[in-house]
């Protein structure tokens, strides 16, 4: 497990995490075909102009976390690669990426129209780079080619079946020597380890001073919670066809790990 020393950690995250004021930027709208995916998105909604107050928190491991999804992608930081955000929300991984890879243009997808309006207002210095489309991405076929695909926290809302079939949709969509890295919730291995996890992340929470507004509405959200093993999503990228599948961090119930195309 990676660790960042203390002075690492007094420079990251590497910029503002407020958001900025509104600007126009490319927008489209895709229907969901699937109402539990809608669920999700109002739910999302519903705290969209409160969610990234309450981010380090809510993860514990915030800065390793992030952190390591960065370090995955197997590019130059000059390299003016195609990065696609899937469940993107507020744009808060995408910033991370977009500040890392300067070069880099993102297409940010969510299925909740108004935290993709939270994203649009922190990028908004930058609309040239960045495309956005409230879409369902478990729906089928993703849309375009990239040379990344991330995900951060949103995945865990599939079916074991709905992650499956949407490795195998990544694995399509990138590009030779692409990298697919989701930052995520993962189940624990045994109903006694998540127990733990569970016990574990509520305790550090409350220690790290979250208010009772926003647990209770993190514990709202986690009604949508469907997380898989990490050994079982491990073995779905590798069916999909991803090599170099690896976990490259785990905190409890947080964990990231990746697969090359």
């Amino acid at each position: 497990m990676r660790r960042m020393s203390p002075r690492q950690r007094d420079q990251w995250p590497p910029f503002a995490t407020e958001v900025s004021p509104p600007a126009q930027c490319v927008f489209s709208e895709v229907p969901s075909r699937y109402p539990a995916a809608m669920n999700v998105g109002s739910s999302f909604d519903a705290t969209a102009s409160t969610y990234d107050r309450s981010r380090r928190q809510l993860i514990p491991c915030f800065d390793d976390f992030y952190r390591a999804a960065v370090e995955l992608a197997p590019f130059g930081r000059r390299d003016a690669i195609e990065i696609l955000d899937l469940g993107a929300g507020t744009g808060l991984m995408a910033a991370f990426f977009a500040e890392a890879f300067p070069s880099a243009r993102l297409t940010l997808i969510d299925v909740a129209g108004e935290m993709l309006d939270r994203a649009r207002e922190r990028f908004a210095s930058e609309p040239p780079r960045f495309t956005y489309a409230v879409m369902d991405y478990a729906a089928g076929e993703l849309p375009g080619r990239f040379d990344v695909v991330v995900s951060c926290l949103s995945i865990h809302h599939l079916s074991d079946t709905g992650k499956a079939d949407l490795f195998r949709h990544i694995r399509d969509a990138l590009r030779p020597g692409g990298a697919f890295i989701n930052a995520d919730q993962v189940l624990g291995a045994t109903p006694a380890v998540e127990e733990r996890n569970h016990a574990a992340w509520l305790a550090s929470v409350r220690q790290l001073g979250v208010s009772d507004e926003d647990l209770a509405a993190a514990q709202e959200r986690q009604k949508h919670d469907r997380p898989s093993t990490l050994i079982d999503q491990l073995r779905w990228l590798d069916e999909a066809g991803f090599t170099d599948v690896d976990c490259a961090y785990k905190s409890g119930m947080f964990a990231v790990y990746s697969g090359r195309a």
